[in-house]
């Protein structure tokens, strides 16, 4: 497996609070079959998280992998970031200001839970006019997409990943991004589902459930093109695989 969205750089935001949590969350992916993991720690989130891409996190990125290395842990370590969308996002996008995926053209963006949808509309595509590709995290926990998911189904068509969280398809977040997250999945609109992992002990990096869960209910051809084939795609820098989305009558 392939988990492309994770708060495991100890110390910036609201993920991981040390060294120690972090080789734990490592761990733990590892242990739970994840061959590759993306550290993606908020970004441009104003007056709370900056985050930029600069020497300290870079030292603090290397750091980490030399301490994975040290532990044994045998996965392997990317750079991202989880980039919340303002006007000034398709700037900082070209002015190198942020990781994206891997060093692709891919990056996952956040929205605000009450955003309003034609903001992030003319940001998604003021981005893919760069030549940037959006991977949307988490949609089924946007409000604006639980009480209208045929945007989500419009995002599709435009060409932008979707990447659902473990905890919302497994319930731990309330029954709306639940009903959202089953509803997207049933009408072939995820590109992938990834941890979201904030700590060893809650949100945490273990996907051993999730890959049960997806192979119970959508079958092993869909659970791995969620869980390996397109996160591989996209840390490769490739198009992404899917099924014909179903729009919403």
């Amino acid at each position: 497996m392939i988990d492309i969205h994770t708060h495991v750089l100890p110390g910036v935001d609201d993920g991981s609070q040390s060294m120690e949590e972090s080789l734990e969350m490592l761990a733990l992916a590892a242990d739970s079959g994840v061959k590759t993991l993306v550290a993606t720690p908020h970004c441009n989130i104003p007056d709370e998280f900056d985050n930029y891409a600069g020497p300290e996190l870079e030292a603090l990125f290397v750091r980490l992998d030399e301490e994975r290395k040290k532990a044994g842990i045998p996965l392997r370590l990317c750079r991202g970031m989880e980039v919340f969308a303002t006007e000034e996002l398709p700037e900082l996008l070209q002015n190198g200001r942020v990781w994206t995926l891997n060093g692709t053209r891919y990056f996952l963006i956040e929205f605000a839970f009450h955003e309003d949808p034609d903001f992030c509309d003319n940001v998604l595509r003021r981005c893919r006019e760069l030549d940037y590709l959006p991977i949307i995290a988490h949609p089924e926990r946007y409000y604006f997409v639980q009480d209208d998911p045929g945007i989500a189904y419009e995002w599709c068509r435009q060409g932008y990943g979707l990447q659902l969280n473990k905890g919302s398809i497994l319930g731990r977040f309330g029954e709306r991004p639940w009903r959202t997250a089953e509803l997207l999945l049933q009408h072939g609109l995820a590109a992938c589902v990834a941890s979201d992992a904030h700590s060893p002990y809650q949100r945490s990096t273990h996907m051993g459930e999730l890959r049960e869960y997806l192979t119970d209910e959508l079958g092993e051809s869909y659970m791995r093109l969620l869980l390996e084939e397109n996160p591989a795609r996209i840390l490769d820098g490739r198009e992404l695989l899917g099924y014909e989305p179903i729009p919403f009558r």
